[in-house]
This record gives C-alpha cells, sequence and structure tokens, in this order.
C-alpha cells in the first residue's frame, strides 16, 4: 500500500496539499449544523425562543452548510480533474514503455496492455483523485462528529465509538479474502484477452470460455464475501441507533440531559455513518488498487515474473 500511495504522490504531491486542506475545511465544519440544531430545539423545547432568534440561528445553519457543500463542490471537481489527468499519464506511460519494448524486441502481451490502457489505468488513475483526500475528510467527519456528541453526553458518545470498532474488525478480516479474488480475476481476464489478440479466435473459443466462467465464479465469491460484511455492518449501525435512543430516553426521564442533545445524537449517528460506510467501501479500494497497481508493474517486469502473470 505504501507503494502505491509513494507513487501517486510522486506525481500529484501539491495538488493534493491543496485537496487534503480542503478535507480539513470541510472536516472541521461537520459537527457545526448539530450545534444548530440541538440549540434550536432546546429553545423551542424551553419556550426561550423568539422569531428574531430562530431566523438568525436558521440563517447561521444554512450558512454553515452552504459553505460545507461548496468546499464538497470544489473539492469534488479537483480531485475529479486531478483523477482524469493521472489516468491520461497512465496511459502515455504505458503506450510508450510499450512502444519502447516492442523497438527492443520484448514480447509484448497485447491483449494484457489493451486491457491495462482500457480498464485498469482508469481504476487506478480514478482512486488517486481521492487517495488523500476523501480518508482526511471522511475520518475528520467522524472525530468532528463524535467528538461534538461526546462533549455534550459522554455515554452517548462512547455508543457512536463502540460502534466502529467492530466495524473495523470485520472489514479487515473480509477484506483479505476479496484481495485474492480481485488478483485472481485481473490475471484470468488478461490471460484469456492475451489468447484471443494471439491465436485464431475459433481455435481458442471453448478456453477462453471456460476463463470467462471462472471469473464469474471469482466474482461469485467476492458477492458473498462483501454482501456477508455489509449485512453485519448494517446490524452494528441499526443497533446503535436503538441504543442511543434507549440510553438518551433514560436520560431525559430523569433530568440529566436535554432533548436536544438526544436528537443531535441521533442526528449524529446517522452522520457517523455516511462516513464509516465510505471508509470501509475505500479500504476496499485501496486494498484493491494495490493489487492492481501490482498487477500493472507486473507488465513490464522481468520476463519471469510476466510468465507468472
Amino acid at each position: 500500500m505504501f507503494q502505491l500511495y509513494a507513487a501517486i504522490w510522486r506525481v500529484s504531491a501539491g495538488r493534493q496539499v491543496v485537496l487534503i486542506v480542503l478535507s480539513i475545511a470541510i472536516a472541521a465544519l461537520a459537527a457545526a449544523p448539530l450545534e444548530f440544531q440541538r440549540n434550536i430545539i432546546n429553545l423551542l423545547t424551553k419556550g426561550g425562543l423568539d422569531t428574531a432568534q430562530l431566523y438568525l440561528l436558521g440563517a447561521g445553519m444554512m450558512a454553515v452548510i452552504g459553505l460545507s457543500l461548496f468546499l464538497k463542490w470544489l473539492l469534488g471537481f479537483r480531485s475529479g480533474t486531478l483523477g482524469e489527468d493521472v489516468i491520461r499519464l497512465i496511459r502515455q506511460r504505458l503506450l510508450t514503455r510499450a512502444v519502447d519494448a516492442d523497438e527492443s524486441g520484448e514480447d509484448v502481451r497485447r491483449g494484457t496492455l489493451t486491457t491495462a490502457i482500457s480498464a485498469e489505468a482508469e481504476e487506478l488513475g480514478k482512486f488517486s483523485g481521492a487517495a488523500f483526500s476523501e480518508p482526511v475528510v471522511q475520518i475528520g467527519t467522524l472525530i468532528s462528529v463524535i467528538g461534538y456528541i461526546s462533549s455534550t453526553q459522554p455515554g452517548l458518545g462512547l455508543i457512536a465509538l463502540s460502534m466502529i470498532l467492530p466495524q473495523i474488525a470485520i472489514v479487515l478480516i473480509s477484506q483479505r479474502k476479496v484481495n485474492v479474488f480481485v488478483a485472481e480475476r485481473v490475471r484470468v481476464l488478461r490471460a484469456a484477452t492475451d489468447r484471443l489478440t494471439a491465436e485464431q479466435i475459433e481455435a481458442v473459443t471453448q478456453e477462453v470460455t471456460d476463463r470467462f466462467d471462472a471469473i464469474f465464479e471469482t466474482r461469485r465469491q467476492m458477492f458473498l464475501w462483501k454482501l456477508s460484511a455489509k449485512f453485519l455492518l448494517s446490524m452494528i449501525n441499526g443497533a446503535g441507533t436503538v441504543a442511543v435512543l434507549m440510553l438518551g430516553g433514560w436520560l431525559v426521564l430523569n433530568g440529566r440531559t436535554d432533548v436536544g442533545t438526544v436528537v443531535a445524537a441521533t442526528s449524529g449517528l446517522a452522520r457517523i455513518q455516511g462516513p464509516t460506510a465510505f471508509l470501509i467501501a475505500f479500504y476496499r479500494q485501496v486494498s484493491a488498487n494495490r493489487i492492481k497497481y501490482e498487477l500493472l508493474l507486473e507488465i513490464f517486469g522481468p520476463a519471469d515474473t510476466r510468465q507468472r502473470a
């Protein structure tokens, strides 16, 4: 994974710094709407809010939301543009290296090269645009929201934190198995395209069809692991929401907290489910792209390495 990130940093360090700064700003604003919401609900419940205050709090909340959305738009545009630039760079380098290899008499597997330029370069390039900024946004959002919930009611913050830890363990376990299937699928697909470009189609139809069947079985196993993990993660999220409502309700009934805090905590729980789900998906993407990056390097590696691919 370090090798993949080092390669991305070498070709886009300056632009990545800008994206990271934008990500930190977005994360810093994540909990601000919750505080406005808590104040509005508590003042309404206590009857101490007049129309002018209501409009002022609403305007402040809308301003924070608008600023956050603008920063997200800017981040998305810059990261998307960077990703496309890296896609172009990978394709140019692959093509240049293929020409050099052909001129020097090296064996160039055209099927593998076609797959790498058309599909693998695109997946890896898109990932590079968000490789640094997206984790900063989502991790920062988790810290911001959980920190806010904990500061208003530590017990509710503890529940929010306890939802994340088992999800991390589930993903780490399941993704190791999925990574094996990712590498196997890429290698099988490359082998199939190599055969199609190197032989008469009629002569290799059955062999290539068998490889397609192997790809299908690999993807089926991937679905089994991914969906099983998703089921467990959703159960944890559901249990966390119920736990916050039960504990928060008990605290309100016993006069130990206010309704606004419970509502803000419930909303905050929904806010952290998004970043948690993204980070899980992002970790899977990092793992898959690490495999693809290593396989991409194999294309023009030593002959024995290429033979094993």
